[in-house]
């Protein structure tokens, strides 16, 4: 056997496994369901007999109208032991009402245009020692429990918690093709891997961290990925990066076709400027020999599933004409996964409108290619989604399906 069969044999089972593991987690999951072995925080030992004190940071950037819903929000929790930090950067933080003691405004003097710069800059004008820190951006909200739920997490060992995201918005085919992606993703990489033991990937936001924690976080750019770097250091350096399902932050869904191409070109961007970074945490798992670190360094190499979707229709018009056993290998393999796919957000989706919107993935993969073709630009300008939908906690409480 030649070099470049060898080579061929190992693309196409790299390329084989991702789409596998779908099928492979929805199995594990049903599995734990009918024997009842499914992770459950209350049953874990209390390690701190305390309640931890949340810095809650909210980066705002230019826009502040969402701002008022969110700190509402806040304000609601079931839990007493936390100070909101908002960092009003380019845009007038007199006009964020200041509802409460524990709100306070932070108005930097120079433009930071950069989430991360938000951040440092609220850690710098903490008003005390907190505990762990909290990020949102201004249009999430959060459920009353929120804080009550991840002070549990914290209390039975977890150094960091990345908390369910769920959509704020459903009104749009966009926004469901959106939601589709979080609801899959949030399955895969988050949920099951919780119930296997396994550190979670986390978003942008909803993100709960050791205050100590995150202040060894190093960033060698200040511009976009942010999340890509936090995940790989916490999965270096803590047990297990926990994923809190009961713990709910509402994002909102984008609504047009191109805010999700100025979203996607971010991500893209964000996964080949983050690239050499997961090869790092892959060789530093296997050098430590560590399958937990090794796992979450070979997921954050799979490229974006449009990406992964071209690779495999590649491979099946090569095989055709060279390995006909491969090639049905390969139908096998996408049917497998389409399947997976299809009852994994029909089975986590609270929305039936959403599932329904899988038939529309085409013109999800449209833009997403167009975006491919804009992430130079995401290199030098702050992409920043625009957000527009104000919605109080009550009224999303209230329209939610029980």
């Amino acid at each position: 056997m030649n070099v470049f069969y060898i080579f061929w044999y190992i693309f196409q089972t790299w390329i084989a496994i991702y789409l596998a593991l779908p099928l492979v987690f929805l199995l594990i999951y049903q599995f734990k369901k009918i024997t009842h072995s499914q992770f459950d925080i209350s049953k874990k030992p209390i390690v701190y007999k305390k309640d931890f004190d949340f810095a809650v940071i909210i980066t705002v950037h230019k826009q502040t109208m969402l701002v008022p819903a969110l700190l509402d929000s806040i304000l609601k929790q079931q839990y007493e032991h936390y100070t909101i930090y908002v960092v009003a950067d380019c845009c007038d933080g007199s006009s964020i009402p200041q509802q409460n003691e524990n709100v306070i405004i932070l108005q930097p003097q120079v433009d930071l245009n950069s989430k991360i710069k938000s951040i440092d800059y609220a850690i710098d004008h903490f008003r005390k020692q907190h505990d762990a820190l909290v990020i949102f951006d201004p249009d999430n909200l959060v459920h009353p429990q929120f804080l009550y739920i991840v002070n549990q997490y914290f209390q039975k060992g977890y150094r960091a918690v990345q908390a369910n995201l769920k959509p704020k918005n459903t009104d749009s085919v966009y926004a469901r093709l959106d939601s589709i992606g979080d609801t899959f993703y949030n399955f895969t990489e988050r949920e099951i891997r919780m119930e296997l033991g396994l550190s979670s990937a986390i978003w942008g936001l909803g993100i709960c961290i050791e205050t100590i924690l995150y202040k060894e976080i190093i960033y060698d750019n200040h511009l976009g990925g942010f999340d890509k770097r936090i995940q790989a250091y916490l999965a270096q350096k803590i047990p297990q990066l926990a994923f809190a399902k009961e713990a709910f932050v509402y994002d909102e869904k984008v609504s047009t076709g191109k805010a999700l191409e100025k979203q996607r070109t971010r991500w893209i961007h964000a996964y080949f400027k983050y690239l050499k970074l997961s090869w790092k945490v892959f060789l530093h798992g296997i050098k430590k020999v560590n399958f937990n670190v090794i796992f979450f360094g070979f997921i954050n190499l799979r490229p974006p599933f449009f990406i992964l979707i071209f690779l495999v229709l590649i491979s099946c018009v090569i095989n055709y004409f060279i390995h006909m056993h491969l090639f049905i290998t390969w139908m096998v393999i996408v049917l497998m996964f389409v399947v997976s796919f299809i009852i994994i957000v029909s089975m986590k989706s609270t929305d039936k409108r959403t599932a329904r919107s899988i038939f529309f993935i085409p013109l999800l993969i449209f833009r997403q290619l167009s975006a491919l073709t804009k992430i130079k630009k995401a290199n030098k300008t702050f992409l920043k989604t625009e957000n527009n939908k104000l919605v109080y906690i009550e009224d999303l409480l209230r329209n939610e399906p029980v």
